[in-house]
Formats: structure tokens, C-alpha cells, sequence
């Protein structure tokens, strides 16, 4: 049993509310996967996370997304310049 400290009633463990599905530590993870920093107001929003959880989590995942877009953008160039030499060894330059 737990009892409230405001009002010393005692309420069943099976009978507290639960809270909003996607605030569970599984859906975050997942949503921070999929969308990146899109799913940062989930962390920001959630009232079960401290203000040093949420900056470290929020920190970790600009750095990520950053680091993310800056490989993505040499690896275009990359394969760009690859499809160029290709092109002109099939044009016989």
C-alpha cells in the first residue's frame, strides 16, 4: 500500500494511474531513434526526467544529428564525384 503524504489515504499499487504511454523509457528511445531530434519535446515533455537528463539527452542527440548530416554530406560528395569519373570513362574523355 502507499499512503499520500498530503492526506494520509492509502491507495492500491494496482490501482494508481499509469502514466502516458510514450513516456515510457522504451517508446522514447525508439522515437529518439527513428526521428532524431524530432522526439526531443517527448524527452522535454516528460515530468518522470530530471532537467540534467534532459539537457545531457538533448546535447547527445544534436551531436549525433550534427555529426550525422556532416557524414552524409561527404559521403554524397563522394559518391558524386564517383559517378562523374564514371561518366567520363564511359564518354571516352
Amino acid at each position: 500500500m502507499i499512503t499520500c503524504p498530503h492526506c494520509g489515504k492509502e491507495f492500491d499499487e494496482k490501482k494508481l494511474p499509469k502514466g502516458k504511454w510514450y513516456f515510457s523509457n522504451y517508446w522514447v528511445v525508439v522515437f529518439l531513434l527513428c526521428l532524431g531530434p524530432f522526439a526531443l519535446p517527448l524527452v522535454w515533455f516528460n515530468p518522470r526526467y530530471k532537467p540534467m537528463t534532459k539537457w545531457i539527452i538533448t546535447i547527445i542527440v544534436i551531436v549525433i544529428t550534427v555529426w550525422g548530416t556532416i557524414k552524409s554530406i561527404e559521403l554524397f560528395k563522394a559518391v558524386n564525384e564517383q559517378l562523374k569519373s564514371l561518366d567520363n570513362l564511359s564518354l571516352g574523355y
